[in-house]
C-alpha cells in the first residue's frame, strides 16, 4: 500500500476559522484579484495566458464562502474592505467570477439566527450604501439563464434582494431598475422556473404600500404584462404547485398595484382588464378554474376600492361591469361562495370563503355607489330576483358576520375587566383592529351598508309597484326589498329574542360613521335614519 496516499486521505481538517486565518485568505484574494487583472491587461489578446489566473480567482471566492458560517468575523471583511473588491468583480468580464461573487454575498447575507442579526447587520448596511441592489441588477441583465450557472446566479441575486429588503424594506424606494427588470424576466419567453417564481415575489414586496413603484409599474406597461401572464393561465391549465404560487402572486401585484391607484386604473380599463376578468369568473370547468376566479374577484374589489375624492374612473370602472354582464358573473358566487373553493381542503376553504364574501360585498356596495342611475338600477333589481333570494343572502351574511363580532366582544370585554384587575394597560387601537379583523367588523360594516342602501328603494317584485303608502319603518310592504329584511330580521329575532338586529344594523353604522369624513358622514347618518 502506497504509504503516502495513505497519509493524503487520512489528514486532519482544516482548523477552524479565526481573524488571523481569515485575513491571511483575504490577502491570498487580493493578490488573486490583481494578478488576474495584471495578466488580463498585459495579454488582452490571448484569453489562455490570463485563463488560468480565473480559475485561481474562482477558486479563492469558493473557498471564502465558510466565513458564512462564522457571522462574528464579518467585521473583519469591513476593517479591510474586501467587500468593495468583491462588489467590484461584479462587472468581471467573466460571467463565472461575477456568480461566484454573488453565491458568496448570498450566503452571507442570509440570517438563520436572530442572535447573529447585530454581527451581520453592518455588513447589510454596507452593501445598501454601496449600491448592491444596482449592481445585482446591472449584473443579472447579462446573464444568460439557459446556462445552469447563469441561471443560479439569477437565482442567489433575488435571494439577496429579498433579504436585503426584508432587512430594510424603505429601500424598496429606490429599486426602479430592479422593477423593470423584474417585469422583462416575466415576459420572457423562458420555460417557466424558480427565477420567474422568484420574480414575481420580488415584484409583490416592491409594489406593496409603494405609492411611487405602483406608478412606475404602470409607465413601464407593466399592467399589460400582469394581465398578460393571467391571460396564458386562462388558455393552459396549471400544472404544479409551483405555478400555482406564481399566478396568486401575479393576482397579488395586480390587486396593489390597483388600490386606490386612478392612473393604473385606467391603463387596467384601457387594457380591457375587466373583460379579462369577467371572462375569468363565468369560466365553470374545474381544474385550475377555482385559482383563477378567486384572483379574479380579489382583483375586481380593489379595482373598485374607493380612493378620497371624485373618481371618474372609478365610476366608469363600475358602469363597465355592469354594461358588459358582470352582474351575472358576481351575484352566483355572492350566492354560493363554495362554487370557488372546489379542490380545497376544508379549512382552507372555509378562510376562502370568506375572502369571497368580503370581495363580492365590497363589489356590490361599489357598484350601488358609483354606477350611473340606470345601472344602479340593474344592481337593485338583482335584489328582487328569484324571490327576493339574493336579499335574503345579505341579511344571512349580516347575521352570520353579526354572531362573530359578538363573540369577539365577549372575549374582548373578559380580556379587558382582566387587564382591568391586574392594572394592565389597555391597547385601544390593538382592540379595534382586532374587532375589524379577527370580529368580522370590517365585512360587516360592508354588509350592513348594502341593507340600508338597498331598503331605501321603494321598488318591489311585482312590477310596476309603486312606492309604500306605510309611514312605520317597521311595517314596510312585504314584497318589497326593506319588507323582505324586516320579515328576516322579525323571524331571527323570535329564535334569538336576545339580540335585535334591527337596531344592531344602525348601531354599527353609527359607530362607522364617527370615523368617516365630513360627507360620507352625513350620508352614512342619512341612511341610517331613513332606515
Amino acid at each position: 500500500m502506497d504509504t503516502d496516499v495513505v497519509m493524503d486521505t487520512s489528514a486532519e481538517a482544516p482548523a477552524p476559522l479565526d481573524d488571523v486565518s481569515l485575513k491571511r485568505m483575504i490577502l491570498q484574494f487580493e493578490r488573486k484579484v490583481l494578478k488576474n487583472q495584471e495578466y488580463r491587461i498585459k495579454y488582452a489578446d490571448d484569453a489562455l495566458k490570463f485563463m488560468e489566473t480565473e480559475v485561481e480567482l474562482f477558486e479563492i471566492i469558493q473557498q471564502m464562502q465558510v466565513i458564512s458560517t462564522q457571522p462574528e468575523l464579518y467585521h473583519v471583511l469591513l476593517e479591510l474592505n474586501v467587500l468593495t473588491t468583491l462588489l467590484g468583480l461584479l462587472v468581471h468580464e467573466n460571467t463565472d467570477i461575477a456568480c461566484a461573487v454573488v453565491s458568496l454575498l448570498q450566503e452571507v447575507c442570509e440570517i438563520d439566527d436572530d442572535d447573529d442579526y447585530d454581527k451581520i447587520s453592518p455588513l447589510l448596511d454596507f452593501l445598501i450604501e454601496s449600491q448592491l441592489v444596482h449592481l445585482l441588477v446591472s449584473n443579472m441583465q447579462r446573464l444568460d439563464e439557459t446556462v445552469k450557472e447563469e441561471s443560479e446566479g439569477v437565482f442567489n441575486s433575488l435571494s439577496i434582494i429579498e433579504n436585503l429588503l426584508d432587512y430594510k424594506p424603505e429601500i424598496s424606494k429606490d429599486c426602479q431598475a430592479l422593477l423593470t427588470w423584474l417585469l422583462q424576466r416575466l415576459k420572457a419567453k423562458l420555460p417557466f422556473d424558480g427565477n420567474k417564481l422568484y420574480a414575481s415575489e420580488i415584484l409583490c414586496i416592491l409594489l406593496q404600500n409603494n405609492d411611487d413603484n405602483r406608478k412606475q409599474l404602470g409607465s413601464v406597461g407593466g399592467i399589460d404584462t400582469l394581465l398578460q401572464q393571467i391571460a396564458y393561465f386562462k388558455r393552459h391549465d396549471i400544472s404544479t404547485g409551483d405555478e400555482r404560487e406564481y399566478l396568486e402572486n401575479i393576482y397579488d401585484c395586480l390587486c396593489s398595484a390597483l388600490l386606490c391607484c386612478s392612473v393604473n386604473r385606467k391603463l387596467f380599463f384601457d387594457g380591457e382588464g375587466i373583460e379579462l376578468m369577467n371572462l375569468i369568473l363565468k369560466e365553470k370547468k374545474k381544474g385550475n378554474i377555482s385559482s383563477m376566479r378567486m384572483g379574479a374577484v380579489k382583483v375586481i374589489n380593489h379595482l373598485l376600492s374607493e380612493d378620497k375624492g371624485r373618481d371618474s374612473v372609478l365610476e366608469d370602472c363600475c358602469n363597465k361591469f355592469i354594461e358588459i354582464f358582470g352582474l351575472s358573473s358576481i351575484f352566483p358566487i355572492f350566492l354560493k361562495p363554495k362554487s370557488i373553493t372546489i379542490g380545497q381542503k376544508k379549512k382552507e376553504a372555509n378562510v376562502v370563503i370568506d375572502d369571497v364574501e368580503e370581495h363580492c360585498c365590497s363589489i356590490i356596495l361599489a357598484l350601488l355607489k358609483h354606477s350611473k342611475p340606470e345601472n344602479r338600477k340593474r344592481v337593485i333589481n338583482k335584489f328582487l330576483e328569484n324571490n327576493m333570494e339574493k336579499t335574503e343572502r345579505i341579511v344571512e351574511l349580516h347575521f352570520k358576520y353579526s354572531e362573530r363580532l359578538m363573540k369577539c366582544d365577549a372575549l374582548i370585554r373578559k380580556e379587558r375587566a382582566q387587564k382591568m384587575a391586574n392594572d394592565e394597560s389597555i391597547d385601544e387601537d390593538q382592540i379595534f383592529a382586532r374587532r375589524l379583523t379577527e370580529g368580522g367588523l370590517f365585512t360587516l360594516q360592508i354588509i350592513d351598508q348594502i341593507i340600508l342602501i338597498i331598503s331605501k328603494e321603494p321598488i318591489s317584485k311585482v312590477e310596476n309597484h309603486g312606492p309604500s303608502t306605510s309611514t312605520s319603518p317597521l311595517q314596510p310592504p312585504k314584497d318589497t326589498i326593506k319588507g323582505t329584511i324586516m320579515k328576516s330580521l322579525h323571524t331571527h329575532a323570535r329564535i334569538h329574542s336576545s339580540v335585535n338586529h334591527y337596531k344592531m344594523i344602525k348601531s354599527v353604522m353609527k359607530e362607522m360613521a364617527e370615523d368617516a369624513e365630513k360627507e360620507e358622514k352625513e350620508r352614512i347618518l342619512q341612511l341610517v335614519e331613513d332606515f
